[in-house]
């Protein structure tokens, strides 16, 4: 029916005083029990101690105006319902849309219902102006044309266009697919192909959710399109009926080659697949590129992969490319603390382990863990621990056991379960030692440290640490060896240690920048600039936090530790204003994000802020919180590197006059409101131009500039405004 795409374009033209719109795709979910993670995962939002569940969501969402998009909620109907009244009823300025089959019957729910296509009338014959007048012709013609260039509606063709639509009752999805073949069959021979054949096939009934018996048409729609296809992708297309996430051509290929279909023909299929929309490219410019099946398409594909004897096989072979993914990973000793290879297949893999069979098998127990450590990472740490928990009753493996009770025990710091997390780090080093494994060893040390600095046992950590970065030498690789000087050096940090952390962070600081993911170098910069700001090397501490911020997304909670650190710097340097400005800030932002930092780090903050509202005359404390109100994202962050303390600008590649008489006073106003933070969008309606002419500006701006980029023209106004420059109109 095209809910999906409806509601989509509705929720482009919603006002403005809804300030997030969040898609939350609920197809790929088959457990009710986690649908609120689902959303929690989709919002970005992390578990924290002593909320879990809706509470996480509400604490989230808050009174903030904002819309929810709940698509294909059909098979979820009642714990959709559940959730949906209980957020709508805690968070005032939420509203849901939600796309279903059925309504969900939420109280003050409004439905919406989607009908069929408008129908040519029975008595437009040839007539090419009644007949363009249907939804569902015009549909046609516009698919066709795409499909076959040169295609239009004639006298010829125009009472065959319009029976073909009448059979398949103007449903969207069914027209699109029948005016796909155009070219490849003329109309004549695509509505023969619908004959006798309409209502043969319900591939959605059976005692289904999804299958309301008004949709046979569709079905047979998707049944014939089936048929024209040639036997290898026949094959190909059922196959791909396991991948409830997603994949690349790579898990095409994994999961449907064998059996007379070659790695190679795969590619081709998939192609064709997608030429003839039973494959969809998923939006974005992602890398690898991703496609899925509709979910429609997929329930009728994967029926087809039962009869043909053909469903364990497949779903032995996309276990294989799952655990071939996994072991990619695997050499990593500290892979809890890693991008893991499944992240981006949490849904397939999730999916096939719920299907695989062997309750005590080594592969599914292997994967398990795994699938436990991307929710680890994601910040899901209820649906890690639930897989965890049945892990320690029965790893499956004794080469698992350690690594189980490691991430159990990572996971428990997460929840803010200090002693079950130092329980589960003392069952994983005494694993590792009676295995005499040493980077099992490692990882356990590692994991029971940072039990203990959760409990504030500092010394006890720097204790473990010195022993993994022992034994880490012989397996390890040197990112292995600088990860774990980098944990030791932050341990020796909380115990007092700051001259020894600063020599460790010497030795490691280059291999991470060289060789780590942005997350760890991003760590470790900020480990290094907190143990230079204790050693009192201000301006040394100022350019390492400055390094973080320029390489983390602005919108990361990661970007919040250096920018606490210049408020840390700012203060030392007595720009008391400019420390609880960014203070604030942070705080604004750790309390939208629903994350806390460590207590130490916290603390430190607090003190200096204390110190700041003390200093500060009332004026001046009242200037600095309201200025923090509008710093957020791109334009915090370009306050902070911008308008560094004293004479030092750390900030902006570009000085703050360069250009200022080169730009007109309307580009002047464009740079100014980028750095607030403002979308092209926002700015047109705030200078009562088109987007077009903001985007002809920005371009202007950058050539002038020499800039390449929005963040830079951000930095660039920013840094300008600190410098004293008048505002220009």
């Amino acid at each position: 029916m095209g809910k999906t795409r409806l509601v989509l374009e509705f929720a482009k033209g919603l006002p403005k005083r809804f300030t997030r719109v969040d898609l939350v795709e609920l197809a790929p979910l088959q457990d009710s029990a986690l649908l609120t993670q689902t959303l929690a995962a989709a919002l970005g939002v992390g578990e924290r101690a002593g909320r879990t569940g809706t509470d996480v969501l509400v604490r989230a969402i808050g009174g903030a105006s904002r819309v929810l998009i709940l698509d294909n909620c059909e098979h979820l109907a009642e714990p959709c319902a559940r959730l949906a009244a209980a957020l709508l009823g805690r968070c005032p300025g939420l509203r849901i849309l939600a796309t279903s089959r059925e309504a969900l019957r939420v109280p003050g729910e409004t439905v919406f219902r989607v009908g069929e296509l408008s129908l040519p009338p029975a008595d437009a014959g040839d007539d090419v102006t009644a007949l363009l007048q249907s939804d569902a012709v015009r549909l046609f013609v516009d698919r066709a044309a795409s499909n076959s260039p040169g295609f239009t509606l004639h006298r010829g063709n125009g009472h065959l266009v319009a029976e073909i639509c009448r059979r398949l009752d103007g449903l969207t999805l069914a027209v699109e697919l029948a005016a796909r073949h155009v070219g490849a069959f003329s109309p004549s021979d695509i509505l023969a192909g619908l004959d006798d054949q309409f209502s043969q096939l319900d591939l959605l009934s059976g005692g289904s959710r999804t299958g309301p018996p008004r949709h046979s048409g569709l079905a047979a729609a998707v049944d014939w399109s089936h048929r024209l296809l040639d036997p290898a992708e026949q094959a190909v297309f059922r196959r791909l009926s396991v991948l409830v996430g997603g994949f690349d051509v790579a898990a095409a290929q994994s999961v449907c080659a064998g059996d007379g279909i070659g790695r190679r023909q795969v590619f081709r299929i998939l192609c064709a697949l997608e030429a003839k929309s039973l494959v969809v490219r998923l939006p974005g410019e992602t890398a690898p590129t991703r496609f899925r099946q509709l979910s429609v398409i997929r329930v009728c594909a994967l029926d087809r992969l039962r009869a043909s004897g053909e469903l364990h096989a497949t779903r032995r072979r996309a276990l294989a490319w799952l655990t071939e993914l996994a072991d990619r990973g695997g050499g990593d000793v500290f892979a809890d603390q890693a991008g893991s290879p499944l992240a981006a297949e949490r849904d397939n893999l999730a999916s096939v382990l719920a299907r695989s069979t062997g309750r005590g098998d080594a592969v599914r127990a292997r994967l398990t863990l795994e699938l436990a450590r991307v929710h680890y990472q994601q910040e899901q740490p209820s649906a890690a621990r639930a897989l965890l928990t049945g892990l320690l009753r029965d790893p499956g493996d004794l080469a698992l056991s350690g690594q189980v009770a490691a991430l159990a025990a990572r996971v428990a710091c997460q929840q803010a379960d200090p002693d079950e997390a130092l329980r589960l780090g003392e069952q994983a080093v005494q694993s590792e030692r009676l295995r005499r494994d040493a980077a099992g060893l490692a990882n356990a040390l590692d994991a029971r440290a940072a039990a203990r600095l959760c409990r504030g046992e500092f010394t006890e950590a720097v204790a473990d640490l010195r022993e993994c970065l022992e034994v880490v030498a012989s397996p390890g690789t040197p990112q292995d060896t600088a990860w774990c000087t980098h944990h030791l050096a932050w341990a020796l940090l909380q115990a007092g240690g700051e001259l020894e952390a600063d020599e460790l962070m010497s030795r490691c600081l280059p291999v991470l920048r060289e060789q780590a993911p942005w997350p760890r170098t991003a760590a470790a910069l900020h480990t290094a600039g907190a143990v230079r700001l204790a050693l009192g090397q201000l301006r040394s501490a100022e350019a390492l936090f400055t390094e973080v911020l320029r390489i983390v997304p602005g919108a990361s909670f990661h970007a919040l530790y250096p920018v606490e650190g210049l408020a840390l710097v700012a203060a030392e340097n007595g720009d008391m204003q400019r420390a609880l400005r960014l203070y604030e800030a942070s705080v604004q932002a750790r309390r939208r994000l629903d994350t806390e930092p460590e207590a130490p780090w916290r603390h430190r903050m607090e003190q200096a802020a204390a110190r700041a509202r003390k200093r500060l005359s009332a004026a001046a404390r009242e200037a600095a919180v309201t200025g923090a109100r509008g710093l957020r994202g791109e334009r915090l962050v370009a306050y902070a590197l911008g308008a560094g303390s004293g004479d030092h600008r750390t900030g902006c590649d570009v000085r703050a006059d360069d250009g200022l008489f080169r730009l007109t006073a309307r580009e002047f106003a464009v740079a100014e409101l980028v750095a607030e933070g403002l979308t092209n969008r926002q700015i047109a309606e705030r200078l009562s131009l088109s987007i077009h002419t903001v985007a002809t500006h920005l371009d202007r701006i950058r050539d002038k500039l020499g800039l390449r980029s929005r963040t830079q023209i951000a930095l660039w106004a920013a840094a300008r405004t600190s410098d004293g420059h008048p505002a220009r109109r």
